[in-house]
């Protein structure tokens, strides 16, 4: 149950990724709704990781919370805001996410 709720803190994680690009390219009462979703989506993040972190190693709790955070923005700025999916990029983010499977793989 605690490698689920570290996913779903890894991909809040993201979540707060994709506020801020939104924030980023609005203004006014749009830009403060997207700020206030990163703050919830912040706060739920962090929490979840809190949870975790009582039953599972705090170096691979971390670790796979940032890459799944990692993975999801990077995946969030090719497809959502159209950034570069160059061969290395992609190379790199496959690389990630084997490690995290690795991670997962030998943490008891």
């Amino acid at each position: 149950m605690n490698w689920l709720l570290l996913i779903l803190a890894g991909l809040f994680e993201a979540a707060f990724a994709y506020c801020l690009g939104k924030a980023r390219l609005s203004s006014g009462n749009e830009m403060m709704a997207w700020y206030s979703g990163f703050a919830i989506t912040l706060i739920l993040s962090m929490a979840l990781l809190i949870k975790v972190t009582q039953t599972l190693p705090i170096g691979t709790a971390y670790t796979v919370w940032t890459g799944i955070g990692a993975v999801g923005a990077v995946l969030i700025g090719i497809f959502v805001f159209k950034e570069s999916a160059t061969f290395w990029r992609l190379f790199f983010l496959a690389t990630l996410i084997i490690s995290i499977i690795g991670l997962k793989m030998v943490t008891k």
